[in-house]
């Protein structure tokens, strides 16, 4: 019991790795597009391209953020302010963008990107402590998993050619997706939810995103890199969860507080 202990500890170590290594490159992404990726601010905002410092800045901070992730120079409250700043990027910037620019807010895709944007929230509200990140990651894979079954034709042929079945797969992964995240947020079997999540997004980005954004060169292919980070960055999550214990992460923002001397 005392090596499995060791081993899922070690699980969540490498998912807040994976984590930061994701939000570190998205960082250099912005830095290198002089634009933020596709799923992390709405889409219509030109008027900051008048403003490129400010997306340098940006990008500098979300690096610097990742790297300490990795290294876990102050973890708790890097984690905690990347986590609040994202969060306010849905609800100040996403939100308003939905109901009023896209027209279809009421159409369950149109929010695909803002729920994209709304797990890495919550992933690092999560590794800085806060339990509630824990309840937004597993909300937004659940989102994920209907995502599958409602466009499971649309998308289809995303999936490698010498994968025979395509429709078949997408139903599996989308019924994964939802029984994962039910499990997590149920706290039944959560995790091993949790672990098969990672995996599952682990071979996704080994399979599927590493050989699409290697496709092209990077200058013609930024969504697919930032799809393989994103990718990275739910699998991350998703170890990390499996590594502290869903009992562990829902009770973290009590832990997280200091007691009164």
């Amino acid at each position: 019991m005392a090596y499995l202990r060791g081993k899922m500890k070690q699980l969540s170590s490498i998912g807040r790795i994976f984590f930061g290594i994701a939000m570190a490159a998205m960082g250099l992404e912005t830095i290198y597009y002089r634009d933020f990726p596709y799923m992390l601010i709405p889409p219509q905002h030109t008027w900051l391209n008048e403003h490129v410092i400010f997306i340098y800045i940006s990008g500098a901070l979300l690096f610097l953020a990742g790297v300490c992730i990795i290294i876990q120079k102050r973890l708790r409250p890097i984690s905690q302010l990347l986590g609040v700043a994202l969060l306010l990027v849905f609800c100040f910037a996403f939100v308003p963008y939905e109901l009023k620019s896209s027209g279809r807010y009421m159409h369950f895709g149109e929010w695909e990107n803002a729920a994209k944007e709304l797990a890495l929230a919550g992933g690092a509200l999560l590794i800085g402590g806060w339990g509630l990140g824990g309840v937004i990651f597993a909300l937004t894979i659940l989102s994920f998993g209907i995502d599958h079954f409602l466009f499971a034709k649309e998308a289809a042929d995303y999936i490698p050619a010498w994968i025979p079945n395509h429709l078949f797969w997408m139903y599996f992964c989308g019924s994964a997706l939802i029984l994962s995240s039910v499990a997590i947020l149920l706290r039944v079997r959560s995790k091993l939810a949790a672990a098969l999540l990672g995996a599952m997004i682990f071979i996704w980005v080994v399979i599927l995103h590493i050989p699409k954004a290697m496709a092209a060169p990077l200058a013609d292919n930024e969504g697919e890199v930032t799809s393989a980070f994103l990718a990275l960055a739910y699998c991350g999550i998703s170890f990390f969860i499996a590594g502290i214990g869903v009992g562990a992460w829902a009770g973290a923002s009590r832990k997280a507080r200091p007691k009164p001397i």
